[in-house]
């Protein structure tokens, strides 16, 4: 007799968690199936430090193989669904077609940058969601300096030495904290930059930096920020963005050739293919992570909508400590309609949150415990590790390295700007 095939479309934070636990409670007794264009699961909080040169990259890529054993993975993106045939299809790695059947599915295909009808965006500025992207802004600062070096012309010196950060989120905090950093230290070994520092600008239309974070530890990141020198620009975006620089909503004209986008994200176009019953964009489920009217489908993550019993009425927030959670609930629900336990509904309380700003800084709220300096340093990097599932020792010695010993100032090329576009049809790929 055949194994009940369950299929997960994704690989983020919550399609990786439902598909370990589901190798846990199947024991063999299914054939877990999961569909993601890349053989490794991104661990996305650690990308601003591979942009900033403290991380080597692969080890903020856990592979699936190695991790997941017993899971078969299917290297492609799901863009299409039919519930009546119970089956999906998928494009693959080499652009071949496919398609799989299932007895049970977990939509978690994520979510993907979100892009502002602003001019010049889509030409002009990167996005911040890939290693591809970490790799490529890592090497453009670097580039930068050594332009800037190399020109004479002092107005030019100076916009190849500005920095725009568009989005103060989890995400456009780090990128500009550990931004900084890294073009501190290069532009210190060029000796004819001293009359021209890196600048560097934050901006974000909220009136605090991190929005959703408690005032007072949303200051205090901003106060570590602003003592490096960075621009916090709040209640400011831009309203322009061209080749010699961007153009503010506040009417000023910014020279620079580095503009980084972090505004935010939106659901996966698969929700929008799917066919599903949706709201406010994301996949409309119950309490227990079901569809409704598909008993044999569930969704999960920043696609789903996801009610929050805490607060009625609304659903639950696009971060990692909900994905992880509901990827879990969704193995452990799949089992229950197998017979194995029984159905629980999706309760989470936030269990606070950790911000890495390089160096000695960071803040944090561990059950809403705030914290800065070097105690949130040390709870931000004990969270990561024990929420990585893999390469801890790895990660841990790169931190000991990069503390002892100064940041890389070489750029590779590996990654060349026109490999990494913002996509100007939001289709890009967990959370924070």
């Amino acid at each position: 007799m055949a194994k009940p095939r369950i299929v997960i479309a994704g690989a983020g934070f919550a399609g990786y968690q439902a598909a370990r636990q589901l190798l846990r409670r199947s024991r063999g007794a299914a054939e877990v199936v999961l569909v993601n264009p890349t053989d490794y699961f991104l661990y996305l909080p650690l990308l601003p430090e591979v942009a900033g040169g403290t991380l080597n990259p692969w080890h903020a890529c856990v592979p699936l193989q190695d991790t997941l054993p017993g899971v078969r993975l299917v290297l492609g993106e799901v863009d299409g669904l039919d519930p009546a045939a119970r089956a999906v299809t998928y494009t693959g790695a080499e652009g071949e077609r496919g398609t799989l059947g299932y007895e049970r599915l977990v939509l978690a295909a994520g979510s993907v940058t979100k892009l502002l009808p602003i001019p010049g965006i889509a030409d002009h500025a990167h996005g911040f969601r890939g290693i591809a992207e970490a790799l490529y802004l890592h090497d453009h600062l670097i580039s930068q300096i050594e332009l800037a070096d190399a020109d004479d012309d002092p107005a030019q010196r100076a916009a190849r030495m500005t920095f725009v950060v568009v989005g103060a989120g989890y995400t456009g905090t780090e990128v500009a904290a550990q931004g900084q950093l890294l073009t501190a230290a290069v532009a210190a070994r060029h000796p004819r930059l001293r009359d021209t520092p890196p600048r560097w600008l934050l901006l974000d239309t909220a009136d605090q930096v991190l929005p959703g974070m408690r005032p007072r530890m949303a200051e205090g990141a901003a106060t570590v920020l602003r003592s490096r020198g960075i621009t916090v620009g709040l209640g400011t975006s831009i309203r322009e963005a061209t080749a010699e620089g961007v153009r503010l909503t506040d009417g000023r004209f910014v020279p620079s050739r580095t503009l980084v986008w972090c505004v935010g994200v939106r659901p996966d176009p698969l929700v929008e293919q799917a066919g599903l019953p949706t709201r406010d964009g994301r996949v409309e489920v119950d309490t227990h992570l079901n569809v409704p009217g598909h008993p044999q489908i569930y969704a999960c993550g920043d696609g789903a909508a996801v009610p929050d019993l805490y607060h009625p009425g609304t659903d639950t927030p696009m971060t990692a400590q909900h994905a992880v959670r509901q990827g879990r609930l969704v193995a452990h629900n799949i089992a229950a309609s197998y017979g194995i336990g029984t159905r629980r509904p999706y309760r989470h309380r936030n269990l606070g949150f950790v911000v890495d700003l390089g160096a000695r800084d960071a803040v944090a709220d561990p059950l809403r415990v705030p914290m800065r300096g070097l105690l949130a340093k040390a709870v931000t990097r004990g969270y990561h590790l024990s929420a990585l599932p893999a390469n801890r020792l790895r990660t841990a010695a790169d931190w000991l390295l990069s503390a002892a010993s100064p940041r890389p100032g070489v750029q590779l090329g590996l990654v060349p700007g026109r490999l990494v576009p913002l996509e100007t049809s939001n289709v890009a790929a967990g959370v924070r």
